[in-house]
């Protein structure tokens, strides 16, 4: 007999927006950080890192992130310099990366270039103007897609991959193949809680006729 343990049901039309924020963080876990530079319009750069983000599809290569502006309908620094230029480039933070990512999270204004403050080396980018994070394992440029306006301040905005680099200690460009552990990529939870990749397992999902034969012998044994 198969032993379920109890469940608590939340019904998100009777909880406040904050609420929400705290049962989905917590739930849908661990959640890829994107770190993503941006330029104004101006020229001047701009770094902050969004854990509502995820790869949405390879063809054509899109990318999501969610950006929550401010209150007062004001945009964040990456929603207008993305919509002001179109364009961006969206780091993939490891281990070594993420108290210098957590400085680019602290409120500045923007005037003040986050990427300076965090100590980080960028170099301008090839196929969009939006530096990149010589410290990051990998980087994905970016041209914006789509802006979905999904509240007041709140946004989702596509960006259509044009290019990557990846550290070249971590891919073997014969086969493509890129080194999980040497990714060393770090996820957030809920609250202040960042997990590691370090523990990894491998499963191989079977054809329909490897079922079938491991069906067939399991029933064997039991017979």
């Amino acid at each position: 007999m198969t032993h379920h343990k109890q469940h608590t049901h939340f019904d998100f039309a009777k909880l406040t927006e904050r609420e929400r924020y705290k049962i989905l963080i917590g739930t849908v876990i661990p959640r890829p950080i994107a770190l993503v530079t941006t330029l104004s319009k101006e020229g001047l750069p701009n770094a902050g890192p969004f854990s509502f983000f995820n790869v949405l599809t390879h063809d054509p290569a899109i990318v999501a992130i969610g950006v929550e502006n401010y209150g007062d309908m004001r945009f964040k620094d990456t929603a207008r310099n993305i919509r002001e230029t179109g364009e961006f480039t969206v780091h993939i933070c490891d281990d070594a990366l993420v108290e210098r990512m957590e400085v680019c999270a602290i409120k500045f204004g923007p005037e003040v270039d986050e990427l300076s403050e965090a100590g980080l080396t960028t170099v301008p980018g090839q196929m969009v103007r939006s530096p990149r994070i010589l410290a990051a394992p990998a980087a994905l440029e970016c041209r914006r897609h789509t802006t979905l306006q999904v509240g007041p301040a709140r946004e989702i905005i596509l960006g259509e991959v044009l290019g990557v680099y990846v550290r070249s200690d971590v891919v073997n460009p014969a086969n493509l193949h890129i080194d999980q552990q040497r990714m060393d990529a770090v996820g957030r939870m809920g609250g202040y809680t960042y997990a590691r990749t370090r523990d990894q397992f491998d499963i191989k999902t079977l054809t329909k006729e490897e079922w079938a034969l491991r069906q067939e012998v399991s029933n064997a044994a039991t017979a």
